[in-house]
């Protein structure tokens, strides 16, 4: 029986992909900042472990705890919406350090147990705004925007050993809690009004494709179970749209 360890489960794309991996028989490792054990089903193979990935010792703690593992989804990440100029070079900074460098983190701390063994899939979550330029997430764009480039890069490296690096990057989704859990940062500027005011009608646009945490998950299983799909897989009818065009 095989295992995954998953970050940010909380909540979201990440609570969706715990619950998908259970329903097919696999030992999950569901890692939070806060364990909540009530928001999946209880099972004997599920464990729910504390993790911060922005924290060297609490990575440290949860890979020791979680033991040999299959599968690594690096899937925890937050968003920022603000204009560029507006955007605290702070906030920007954490955005990074979550997004960026914590899965790089996670990554460098699971990646010796599958070079050894010669076997072993990192599934990195981003997003399909990387594929499109979009106003107001430039910040987070960028973070996702680099765990492309760092993903793709390390794939190379790592296919020698029989391990695979791949992407899943999801789109749009009203199911998320990108939306309500994003830092907002100068949104009330009146330079900016006119733009915020269409951006914000275009997210309560429901009439258009998106993406849906069931998607998400099918996408993450396909690339963490199939040796054959591509090293990066989009989810979601916009994502799917949004990377044909940037073909």
């Amino acid at each position: 029986m095989q295992t995954v360890l998953i970050t940010g489960c909380s909540s979201g794309f990440g609570l969706e992909i715990a619950r998908y991996f259970l329903a097919r028989d696999w030992n999950v490792v569901a890692t939070m900042r806060t364990p909540r054990a009530d928001v999946l089903p209880p099972s004997d193979r599920l464990r729910v472990l504390a993790l911060d990935v922005t924290d060297p010792e609490s990575i440290r703690h949860a890979v020791e705890a979680a033991g040999p593992i299959d599968v690594l989804v690096n899937n925890a990440g937050f968003g920022v919406a603000a204009p560029s100029e507006l955007t605290p070079l702070a906030t920007v900074r954490e955005v990074f350090e979550t997004n960026t460098f914590g899965t790089i983190a996670l990554t460098q701390a699971v990646l010796p147990q599958f070079r050894q063994r010669r076997a072993g899939v990192v599934v990195n979550v981003t997003s399909s705004v990387t594929l499109k330029a979009l106003p107001l997430i430039a910040a987070y764009s960028a973070s996702k925007a680099a765990v492309n480039a760092y993903t793709e890069s390390t794939a190379v490296e790592l296919a020698p050993f029989g391990v695979r690096v791949c992407l899943v990057l999801p789109g749009r989704s009203s199911e998320s809690r990108f939306r309500d859990n994003a830092q907002r940062h100068g949104l009330e500027h009146e330079a900016y009004a006119d733009l915020v005011k269409e951006v914000l009608a275009r997210f309560a646009d429901t009439s258009s494709p998106a993406t849906h945490a069931q998607d998400v998950a099918e996408a993450v299983w396909r690339a963490a179970t199939d040796p054959s799909s591509p090293m990066r897989i989009p989810a979601g009818a916009d994502a799917e749209a949004w990377m044909a065009e940037a073909h």
